[in-house]
């Protein structure tokens, strides 16, 4: 249901609903989660925009420094069928600390150590605590509304190259 929310906006209202009778532990880590979706697909230059509007200078140590690593990736038949091993690929992986202890971590698909660097830093900079000023959730909704545009024009303009088969039947 979450990645669904992810890649089709109209289904956050329902997931949000969802929530609000889950715990307050559960709600926490999926909305961690969301979050950490819509951050791993945003691009370098807004995350980097984001980090420096709200927290230019911002210092922080490695736990673990970017690195490039291999998934596997695994699928199922019809969906719901037995599970099949799809096939292998690279994500890389970062965990940062800030000052005030907060820890955030960046897993990205390809091999861009900045990218899971920064998605680290946005990570731990939006979780509650004191000391460094954390961001709110205005920025993660920009970036996850520029999403779902790009994704609906790429949706029109392969929609205009459709083609339907159909077949006639003939008569006897």
């Amino acid at each position: 249901m979450v990645i669904e929310a992810l890649m089709n906006p109209s289904l956050l209202g329902r997931l949000d609903n969802q929530m609000t009778s889950l715990d307050p532990q559960t709600q926490t880590h999926e909305l961690r989660r969301q979050r950490l979706a819509i951050l791993a697909r945003a691009s370098l230059d807004e995350l980097q925009q984001t980090i420096d509007g709200h927290a230019p200078g911002l210092r922080y140590e490695f736990l673990r420094r970017p690195e490039p690593g291999m998934v596997m990736l695994r699928g199922r038949i019809g969906g719901t069928g037995d599970a099949f091993n799809l096939g292998e690929a690279t994500v890389t992986r970062c965990a940062i600390r800030l000052s005030d202890g907060r820890t955030g971590t960046g897993y990205v698909l390809g091999r861009e150590r900045r990218k899971s660097e920064l998605v680290a830093v946005l990570d731990a900079l939006l979780q509650p605590g004191q000391g460094v000023a954390g961001i709110d959730d205005t920025a993660v909704k920009a970036m996850q509304a520029r999403q779902a545009h790009r994704r609906a024009q790429k949706a029109g303009l392969s929609g205009s190259t459709k083609v339907e088969f159909f077949t006639l039947v003939r008569g006897e």
